[in-house]
């Protein structure tokens, strides 16, 4: 029976496609794949005669018709997404409709920009001491945000958070962050394209974030990541390999006698 596969592709480089996803591109009949975020080499993968489809110039109903006419076909289907499509993947979107339609799919995670964006700037986002805990958020003005969501109050937390979408407004985020309560200090790391081969990545603080964007004209396609974790001044904070922490599978010294 023919099924739809939804594919995170990951942040952009082929090499960060995970095993499954990887097969599940090189073996599918149709290709419909979100263009103005996912590494065309990716796209490559499929096989020669694949039936390839673009979907940044369709609307969910052009996408689904796709689907529905090449699962009456037969045809397996990979839906390939950046990044991971649970996290601002117009999922549900997609899954309620094949669900009425009775079409069996599955879901592949992918790797995040979340993550990777972390790994360009050389960061850990949760540390002992600093942060633990991350909030992901959405800067946008064109989709609504509900109001207890709102960049401004979310940092009241003063956590470490990243925001997607919201590169081409950072002048507002960044004083949204401020007037919620971060100090102007608070380092902050922005990561363009991640894993691309084009990648830019710049650190600095909430007072001056906006400028050095502007800087490198990044107005799409980038990630912010803001908190003392970006750039912590660092002692060993983590419990989990301090030599008198105790667990399960390892005694403290003062345990063992050594």
């Amino acid at each position: 029976m023919a099924k739809v596969y939804i594919v995170g592709a990951g942040p952009g480089d082929p090499d960060l496609l995970t095993v499954k996803a990887r097969r599940i591109i090189e073996s599918c009949d149709v290709i419909i794949y979100a263009g103005s975020l996912v590494n065309p080499e990716i796209i490559k993968l499929a096989k020669p005669d694949a039936e390839v489809y673009n979907s940044a110039q369709l609307d969910l109903d052009q996408i689904m018709g796709i689907i529905r006419e090449a699962y009456d076909r037969g045809k397996n289907v990979a839906r390939v997404h950046s990044g991971d499509p649970h996290i601002y993947g117009a999922l549900k979107d997609q899954t309620s409709v094949l669900e009425q339609l009775g079409i069996p799919y599955e879901v592949i995670p992918g790797v995040s920009v979340l993550t990777s964006a972390a790994a360009s700037l050389g960061i850990e986002l949760t540390m002992d001491g600093i942060s633990q805990a991350v909030i992901i958020a959405r800067g946008s003005l064109r989709i609504p945000v509900p109001e207890k969501e709102q960049i401004k109050n979310l940092a009241a937390h003063g956590s470490t958070m990243v925001i997607f979408t919201g590169i081409h407004i950072i002048d507002r985020i960044a004083k949204d962050l401020m007037d919620g309560g971060y100090d102007p200090e608070t380092p902050v790391g922005v990561v363009y394209r991640s894993t691309w081969p084009d990648e830019i990545v710049i650190k600095g603080k909430l007072s001056n974030i906006a400028s050095l964007v502007h800087e490198k004209r990044i107005y799409r396609t980038a990630i912010i990541i803001v908190g003392d974790v970006v750039d912590p001044k660092f002692v060993r904070h983590s419990r989990l390999y301090d030599p008198e922490y105790v667990h399960s599978f390892r005694g403290g010294r003062n345990a063992s006698g050594r």
